[in-house]
């Protein structure tokens, strides 16, 4: 169990693209460990490096940029993390430091995946990601702040509120993953099996 997430306040970096997948997330050749660090230098490998053994960074991608070195937020379009199910994709996103992902949909086991990983995946209307890709990309050092109880993001003058399901929310603020979920009912779990036959 983590500490949970309630507010995060952190610039973003703008990644104005439509339908990434979680091979352009985590390229198949890093898939080789079982533990969720390690991921985060091979992020948008194919995006990120002019070569293959990741010395020489591609300057014109976003994350590359001085501006945007740092952020902890990311903005990106619609059906983010599309593809395969791999659970390495918000592991490579958490380990490279980001702990929002604000897009204009997810894929659904990707948006799953993020949640059991505290990663806070924030879909919005396109009008507000336009308003927040404007903000960001008028001053890169804007302060995104997110307020997962009041459902808010503040980014200067712009405020926008997000939906997000009350389980997915709650299962975020106490930081449970699938396993701490189960754990928080172990006391309603025992009770059922003592009240089993003992031939089950």
């Amino acid at each position: 169990m983590s500490q949970g997430f309630t507010i995060h306040s952190g610039r973003a970096c703008p990644l104005d693209q439509a339908n990434i997948d979680t091979d352009q997330i985590i390229p198949k050749q890093f898939l080789t460990g079982v533990t969720r660090v390690g991921y985060g230098k091979h992020l948008f490998h194919d995006w990120r490096y002019l070569d293959l053994h990741e010395q020489e960074l591609n300057p014109e991608f976003a994350l590359n940029k001085p501006e945007y070195q740092g952020a902890s937020v990311l903005l990106s379009r619609e059906n983010f993390g599309c593809g395969s199910s791999r659970e390495h994709a918000p592991w490579a996103l958490a380990d490279f430091g980001f702990d929002v992902i604000i897009a204009t949909s997810f894929a659904d086991i990707f948006y799953g995946n993020c949640i059991n990983n505290q990663l806070l995946p924030i879909a919005l209307p396109s009008t507000d990601m336009d308003a927040l890709f404007e903000a960001v990309k008028a001053d890169p050092n804007l302060t995104l702040h997110i307020d997962l109880p009041a459902q808010t993001i503040k980014a200067g003058p712009l405020t926008v509120t997000f939906e997000i399901a009350e389980h997915h929310k709650t299962n975020l603020i106490k930081g449970l993953d699938a396993i701490g979920q189960t754990l928080e009912l172990a006391d309603t779990i025992e009770k059922f099996e003592q009240q089993q036959p003992a031939w089950l």
